[in-house]
């Protein structure tokens, strides 16, 4: 039994599919199932359920499960004991951020913190705003940066952008000439908004349900730019974050959603008492916020 075979056991159990799973660890889909299938074979037991679309654990993958993450977890503690003896930081960085990110910030963090420690494999992956809550918590992310409608319980944070909502309409839209609107405005009117599970969303929803609104969703979108680009062409007024607006203002006139409550936020998340490559990693993400802020 070796180490990858439990990081590529981990990866499906994860990801319920080989195909993103061997993504994530960077080899062929045919190499993810040729060690799980030894793995299966040194444990005398088939670990996953391979006979509907979604992989799913068998009873015994699901008795290894938390067996094998302990298992990296352990060896990963070791490198990272070793490294901070030595002074060299080594083992992997795993990232999360919301689809169609364009943070970059984020992205100059990413090459400080690969420009520093080159010793670190670096895995970037997209999801939606709760699931990469949710991954930051279970482990199987060591950060993310994700939209919230508050900070999260239990997890450590850098907010990096603390926005209200608004509407953004083209030129000849009937509520382009106003200087605000609010909730009940918009609900006679189309909304191009992200979708469950993005912060962005999530804000909207709760602000909505407060004032008993029921807005008319009629098209969601996970990319700013791809809200943004179906309400210029008229199909929806597009509900988006002042600095998501600000990018399209050729296009679209941004109105203030006048009692959308409490703002969007976009936050740096992770687990507190990480190793030292995620310290790191927080140190050059602050340089590059403020920066930026600045």
């Amino acid at each position: 039994m070796e180490l990858r075979q439990l990081e590529y056991f981990v990866a499906v159990a994860e990801e319920r599919n080989f195909t993103r799973a061997a993504e994530r660890v960077h080899i062929s889909q045919s190499g993810v199932s040729a060690q799980i299938r030894q793995l299966e074979r040194e444990l005398g037991a088939e670990l996953f359920d391979r006979s509907a679309r979604s992989v799913t654990l068998t009873v015994a993958g699901k008795a290894a499960l938390d067996h094998a993450r302990a298992a990296l977890a352990a060896a990963g503690a070791l490198g990272q004991a070793v490294g901070e003896v030595t002074g060299l930081i080594r083992g992997r960085l795993t990232v999360g951020m919301i689809v169609g990110c364009t943070v970059t910030p984020l992205f100059d963090a990413l090459a400080a913190f690969h420009r520093a420690h080159p010793g670190v494999e670096i895995s970037l992956l997209e999801d939606n705003s709760d699931r990469l809550v949710e991954d930051v918590r279970s482990g199987a992310l060591d950060l993310a940066l994700a939209g919230l409608a508050a900070a999260p319980d239990g997890l450590e944070t850098l907010t990096v952008a603390n926005e209200r909502l608004v509407a953004a309409v083209p030129p000849d839209h009937p509520l382009a000439g106003r200087d605000g609107v609010t909730l009940g405005d918009l609900g006679s009117h189309p909304i191009v908004c992200m979708p469950y599970g993005t912060g962005l969303r999530t804000v909207f929803d709760r602000a909505c349900a407060a004032r008993g609104v029921q807005p008319v969703i009629a098209l969601q979108a996970g990319a700013a730019d791809a809200v943004a680009g179906l309400a210029a062409r008229g199909l929806g007024v597009a509900v988006l974050s002042e600095s998501m607006a600000a990018a399209h203002r050729d296009r679209l006139t941004a109105l203030t959603i006048e009692d959308a409550g409490a703002p969007a936020l976009l936050a740096l998340v992770w687990r507190g008492g990480q190793g030292p490559a995620v310290r790191e990693f927080v140190r050059h993400a602050r340089r590059s916020f403020a920066v930026t802020a600045g």
